[in-house]
């Protein structure tokens, strides 16, 4: 159960990020939708007058205007993450962006050194390695793995559904 809870809340607190910019984008979205009500109109009325071709030539505008947009504000968020690191040494921009990984890397080594020691110890101790496997391998381990890899996995699920 516990395993379950924390694979959840890391699940949802790796795409939290995500999840606010996308209650942030709400206002942007209506706007293009009223754009793209607007453009659908347009469109049908081009077509009822026989100008297939520029409906056409229309749809390729917009798919370009959509890919500038998605560029711009891909350039802005860069443009975020260097601003905030104005006046900061080079070490210290690299030490913030490697935080997140660093601590995933420094807990999943851990895990590993405990295990292959605890493993090491039980065998040389004579204790049968399915009963040392249950003892290394419980249910907070399991916990503890699960909500580094489902935090993880929620961002990268957060990004790829905001990218749609």
């Amino acid at each position: 159960m516990l395993t379950l809870l924390s694979t959840l809340a890391s699940f949802l607190t790796g795409g939290l990020p995500k999840l606010l910019e996308l209650f942030k984008d709400r206002g942007d979205k209506k706007h293009e939708l009223e754009m793209m009500r607007i453009s659908i109109e347009r469109e049908t009325q081009m077509a009822e007058r026989g100008f297939v071709a520029q409906q056409r030539i229309e749809e390729i505008r917009a798919d370009a205007a959509a890919a500038q947009a998605a560029a711009s504000e891909r350039l802005a968020l860069y443009k975020h993450d260097t601003d905030i690191g104005k006046g900061a040494s080079q070490w210290v921009i690299g030490l913030r962006a490697s935080v997140r990984p660093v601590i995933t890397y420094c807990m999943f080594f851990m895990l590993c050194a405990i295990n292959m020691f605890g493993c090491w110890y039980a065998v040389k101790q004579g204790v049968p390695f399915d009963d040392a496997m249950s003892m290394l391998w419980d249910e907070d381990t399991q916990a503890l793995f699960a909500s580094i890899i489902a935090f993880w996995s929620g961002s990268q699920a957060f990004e790829s559904r905001a990218r749609r």
